[in-house]
């Protein structure tokens, strides 16, 4: 410091000086742990992606165009899927006619097509799946892949050999 500062000058100087001194370090180490709340917390959700729950867009078998965007939640270990959006074709009922009991003709947006999944290791098992286009209900698993971009989603009849699979694709 220079020498025409007083006693008291250099004192309040250097107080000031170690003051924003720590003030600079106490600024650095909350940028440091708020960068390290966000990677742990985007991990997390890079994490989650090998759940299914979330919104999935499936496949028409015969044209590959969209067929419907399907909203999967978890409630105590079970998982459901919710029709949230359809993409018809102009000949298409946006109800299910073919659908049987409570089912007959109810909107198919909202129709819930998935039911009773549990995790049983990589997989989700001991389901059913409503086909709306025939109204028809099958036995059903599904399984997570591709990193959590994709979700098989198997309907059969009986053992799984006897069905069919199609691959869903995540939207959220």
């Amino acid at each position: 410091m220079p020498a025409d500062f007083t006693p008291i000058q250099q004192h309040t100087r250097s107080t000031q000086f170690k003051e924003l001194t720590a003030l600079h370090i106490l600024r650095r180490s909350t940028v440091f742990a708020l960068t390290a709340v966000a990677a742990l917390m985007s991990s997390a959700a890079w994490a989650d992606n090998s759940s299914p729950v979330g919104l999935w867009r499936n496949v028409d078998d015969v044209s590959g165009k969209p067929r419907a965007l399907i909203r999967i939640t978890e409630s105590n270990g079970t998982l459901q899927g919710r029709i949230e959006k359809v993409f018809l074709a102009a000949n298409e009922s946006p109800t299910c006619a073919k659908c049987e009991g409570a089912l007959k003709n109810a909107p198919v947006v909202g129709l819930v097509i998935l039911s009773g999944l549990k995790k049983d290791g990589n997989e989700y098992t001991g389901g059913q799946i409503l086909d709306p286009d025939n109204g028809k209900v099958y036995s059903s698993k599904i399984s997570v892949t591709n990193g959590g971009t994709k979700l098989n989603v198997r309907g059969f009849i009986g053992v799984s050999l006897l069905g069919r699979s199609q691959v869903w694709e995540r939207q959220q």
